[in-house]
């Protein structure tokens, strides 16, 4: 995997672990909800500034959203559109 395609899996998987809608997660991080979908898609490039801020909204080290995926792991799942859930 090329390092868009890691942030594009990580992006989602994490999202997705914290129950987040793609709109929420762009709310939290400053950025519009389809650019959030275009870097799941990896249609975009964000730069290293927008990467921090989806750390920052995700709670995670930036390097979490480069990790590699184990052989066996499966693609993230995509969540309904909705609320988001509330964090605890």
């Amino acid at each position: 995997m090329n390092g868009r395609e890691l942030l594009a899996w990580n992006l989602r998987k994490l999202r997705v672990e914290r129950g987040l809608a793609q709109d929420k997660l762009a709310a939290d991080a400053g950025v519009d909800r389809a650019y959030v979908g275009n870097i799941e898609r990896q249609v975009v490039n964000p730069t290293i500034d927008l990467v921090d801020r989806l750390c920052a909204a995700l709670a995670v080290d930036f390097a979490d959203l480069f990790r590699r995926p184990e052989p066996s792991e499966l693609p993230p799942k995509t969540i309904r559109p909705g609320p988001s859930k509330p964090a605890s």
